[in-house]
C-alpha cells in the first residue's frame, strides 16, 4: 500500500501552527485540511483525551456559530496522535487565510466560562471526560507560543 499524504511528512522536524494538510475536489469545490498542530511531535508530552475532547466541543460549537465560517465548517476534530486538531473547510484556503479565524477560536476556548457546551449525557457518548481548565490552558499557551507571532515557518509544513 501507498503512504497516505500525512505520513509523509516529517513529524521531527514539525512543529506547532497552521498547516495545509491537503486539498480534495469534491465536484466543483475544494475542500481544504488544515493541520492545526499545537505541540511538537515525539518532542513534547501528547494532550490528554479530557482536554483533546474538551477543545474538540468548544472549538465545534464556535466554528458551527461563526457569521462567516459557519456555513464552511465540514469537520473539526482531534488527531489521532493527540498533537493537534484536523479543520476541514468548503474552499481553496491558505494556512494565512484562517489565522485570524483560529485566533478567534482559541481566544474563545481560552476565554470560556461555563458548562462545555454538548458535556451531557444526552449530547454526548463521553460527557465526563472533559477538562476545561486544561483545555483554556493548552488554547492560552497556543496563543502565546504560535499564533500571536506565527511566521511563514508555521504556516508551511517543513521539508
Amino acid at each position: 500500500m501507498e503512504k497516505i499524504a500525512s505520513f509523509t511528512i516529517d513529524h521531527i522536524k514539525l512543529q506547532p501552527g497552521i498547516y495545509v494538510s491537503r486539498k480534495d475536489k469534491i465536484g466543483a469545490e475544494t475542500v481544504t485540511t488544515f493541520d492545526l498542530r499545537m505541540t511538537s511531535p515525539n518532542e513534547e508530552p501528547v494532550m490528554n483525551t479530557a482536554e483533546v475532547h474538551t477543545i474538540e466541543h468548544l472549538g465545534a460549537t464556535f466554528l458551527r456559530n461563526h457569521p462567516q465560517y459557519k456555513d464552511r465548517t465540514i469537520y473539526f476534530g482531534p488527531m489521532g496522535c493527540r498533537t493537534g486538531f484536523y479543520l476541514l473547510l468548503a474552499g481553496d484556503l491558505s494556512s494565512q487565510d484562517i489565522v485570524p479565524l483560529i485566533k478567534e477560536m482559541y481566544e474563545f476556548i481560552r476565554d470560556f466560562e461555563g458548562q462545555v457546551p454538548g458535556a451531557d449525557p444526552k449530547d454526548c457518548g463521553n460527557y465526563l471526560d472533559m477538562n476545561l481548565n486544561m483545555a483554556k490552558y493548552l488554547a492560552k499557551k497556543y496563543l502565546e507560543e504560535v499564533l500571536e507571532q506565527i511566521d511563514e515557518s508555521r504556516l508551511t509544513y517543513p521539508q
